[in-house]
């Protein structure tokens, strides 16, 4: 299964739509999303795809109740989680945050032995590394600021245990 991971999209609806006809393109299934979506409108450029949208709350986060809505409203797979995440997939354990808890957190949920893959945002700097045998994956970020070497996606291949980044550009 290959699983698309987004996080830090800030209100950009030319990134959110660009990624998400970068996932269609790529069939994926299912996205998840670790969070600062910033408000329910950024959500329509992945309404109308056959994804399951699964996403956690960041700390710039507003309108929380229409973002829970409007994703939860997508379709009967997607769901607005809260803060964290613990999810399944063919037989891969995902867990998500947001990241703004601090580095130490997001270690130490990676080191618990209880996750494959934990996925964060927040930092807005694309990364994985291997913390006690949990992948941990920051997708990267799409706020103004953040240099286009950081602008990316990844796409988690649940059967390989890879992870590819896929770079958006504007």
């Amino acid at each position: 299964m290959h699983i698309g991971i987004v996080s830090d999209t800030h209100d950009n609806y030319a990134a959110a739509e660009a990624i998400a006809a970068e996932f269609a393109d790529r069939d994926i299934e299912t996205v998840c999303h670790c969070g600062d979506f910033i408000a329910p409108p950024l959500l329509s450029a992945f309404e109308g795809h056959d994804f399951a949208v699964h996403g956690v709350l960041g700390n710039n986060d507003g309108e929380r109740d229409g973002l829970e809505q409007t994703i939860d409203g997508m379709n009967d797979r997607s769901h607005l989680h809260g803060r964290f995440a613990t999810l399944e997939f063919d037989g891969s354990t995902v867990h998500m945050l947001h990241g703004d808890q601090g580095i130490d957190e997001v270690n130490a949920r990676a080191r618990s032995g209880e996750y494959d893959y934990v996925c964060y945002g927040h930092f807005h700097v694309a990364e994985e590394r291997e913390e006690d045998g949990t992948t941990v994956v920051n997708p990267g970020a799409h706020f103004p600021t953040v240099p286009a070497e950081n602008r990316s996606v990844a796409v988690i291949d649940t059967d390989a245990d890879e992870v590819e980044f896929v770079g958006i550009g504007e």
